[in-house]
Order: structure tokens, then sequence, then C-alpha cells
């Protein structure tokens, strides 16, 4: 009968021999995506990997836009995208026009 320690020696074996064998397969699996990539002359956008989804999205919608207007008093700004912020709303109802509010 294998004891407990004999599993656990096992066990400790066949976890290493997985890891090597993963890291070999890997290794290959990369190298002959290299070489189909050099073939083909293929781009990370042509494989729709992460880095070029990325990419993707930052242009798509993330980007910055410059203000447009600002609160003089409070240091607050409004690029005049969506909607209208609780202080211009309250000033043009006070009677300032938005145009002082200006860049």
């Amino acid at each position: 009968m294998v004891t407990l320690q004999e599993f656990i020696a096992l066990k400790e074996e066949f976890d290493r021999r997985i890891e090597q064998t993963k890291t070999r397969e890997r290794s290959q699996a990369i190298e002959k995506a290299r070489a189909l990539v050099d073939e083909y002359g293929l781009s990370a956008a042509d494989l729709g990997t992460r880095a070029a989804s990325k990419g993707a999205k930052k242009a798509a919608g993330g980007a910055k836009v410059a203000a447009k207007y600002c609160n003089a008093s409070t240091g607050t700004s409004w690029s005049g995208r969506g909607l209208q912020p609780r202080w211009l709303k309250a000033a043009i109802a006070g009677g300032r026009k938005i145009g002082h509010f200006a860049v």
C-alpha cells in the first residue's frame, strides 16, 4: 500500500512536470505564432489583441476635451458637452450670459 508521504511526493513530481510541460508548450506556441506573424506581415490590430482593442477604445471616446467655460470664483470648468453644470445653470438663471464664463 502507498503511504501518504509517497502520494505527496508523487503529486509534487507531477506538479513539477506539469509546469515544465506548460512552459515548453507555451514557448513552442509563441514561436509558431511569431513565425506566422512574420510570414503574413500581421499586426496587433489584425490579430484583435488586447493591446489593439485598448488603443481603439482610447481613440474612440476616452480623450479629454478642453474646457470652454470656467467659473472664476470656484475654478470649476465645463467642456460644453453633456448637461450644463448647476453652477452655470444658476448663473444663467440669475441673468448672466454664458459668454461671461467662456475660457
